[in-house]
């Protein structure tokens, strides 16, 4: 059994762009491309794709906390156009992947790690903004729609696209469909409880995979074992980052944490696995692709003990 920890990535570089984005500027002779937008609660990137999956401009910035509704979204916008700015093509859309959750297909979205943003109406907002169509659904869904496209889940109808990074989330795609559930939050692997007594999550439960294994859940544990007294190297208020470098340091507290978040990851999967019976699981998000050599031997280590059906055995 194995896990796919790296998402398959094209990418081309061009010289120079030329702006041409307005309805009334169409024309034919331009390449039509897609505004596609991964709005995380720490970063927001914006990228200009074609059609056939290449990239063609990229732009990203840092999400720091203290921003309006408003002011946040103008950020958005910002880092859109300048990725926009990069590029001589014909703008015919614009897709969103958001952390949740949300409404879909309205594109109204609440991301449990962004409280500004709370029923904020995404997706016309931005369609009233770029003048073209505009869709919004979870980042781990649209993850798992682009893996199976043109990346480690192509040619696969039972799938699950997994997001570890300041949150935890899912997409899962089944007999060759994205399943999308009541309001679209279907595949929220992040709130499968893995560690009955384990640290409380974001949205209040204990023992939530997210809770465990995602970047606000290591802050808020170190924060816990900082308040109880706990001897170690990592420093109050740290990052996700500066947890994995203290953890390749040696730092007891680090490991423990990283230990276990890889071992919530291996549950969940397990669990996922065993209610869907799955192909394929590729892994993404700043954690699991900065810190796989902490994260994914203890993930597959608990993968290998919890999956235990033979269906569940030839997930890779």
């Amino acid at each position: 059994m194995a896990i796919t920890g790296q998402p398959g990535i094209r990418q081309r570089s061009y010289d120079r762009i030329v702006v041409g984005r307005a309805r009334s500027r169409r024309s034919s002779h331009l390449q039509p491309a897609v505004l596609a937008i991964d709005f995380g609660s720490t970063k927001v990137a914006a990228a200009v794709v074609s059609r056939e999956g290449e990239l063609l401009s990229s732009e990203w910035l840092d999400n720091p906390p203290g921003r309006s509704a408003d002011e946040l979204f103008e950020a958005v916008l910002g880092v859109c156009r300048r990725a926009l700015g990069r590029v001589q093509a014909d703008l015919i859309a614009v897709g969103v992947g958001c952390s949740g959750p949300m409404r879909y297909p309205d594109g109204i979205v609440s991301p449990l790690n962004t409280p500004v943003w709370r029923d904020f109406p995404l997706r016309a907002q931005l369609s009233e903004a770029f003048g073209r169509p505009a869709w919004v659904d979870n980042d781990a869904k649209a993850l798992a729609l682009g893996e199976r496209w043109r990346g480690a889940g192509h040619g696969s109808n039972n799938m699950l696209g997994m997001v570890v990074s300041t949150g935890v989330g899912g997409g899962v795609i089944l007999d060759g469909k994205l399943l999308h559930g009541n309001a679209g939050n279907a595949g929220h692997i992040g709130h499968i409880i893995v560690w009955p007594e384990g640290p409380v999550c974001g949205c209040g439960a204990r023992g939530c995979v997210e809770g465990v294994a995602s970047g606000s859940g290591l802050a808020r544990r170190v924060a816990a074992a900082h308040a109880a007294g706990t001897s170690t190297s990592i420093p109050p208020g740290a990052t996700a980052r500066e947890i994995a470098t203290a953890a390749r340091e040696g730092d007891p507290l680090a490991l423990e944490l990283f230990r276990t978040a890889g071992e919530a990851v291996g549950r969940g999967i397990a669990s996922a696995a065993a209610l869907l019976d799955l192909e394929v699981v590729v892994i993404g998000g700043s954690i699991a692709l900065r810190a796989w050599d902490l994260l994914g031997p203890p993930l597959e280590s608990e993968l290998r003990r919890s999956a235990r059906l033979a269906f569940t055995r030839e997930v890779r």
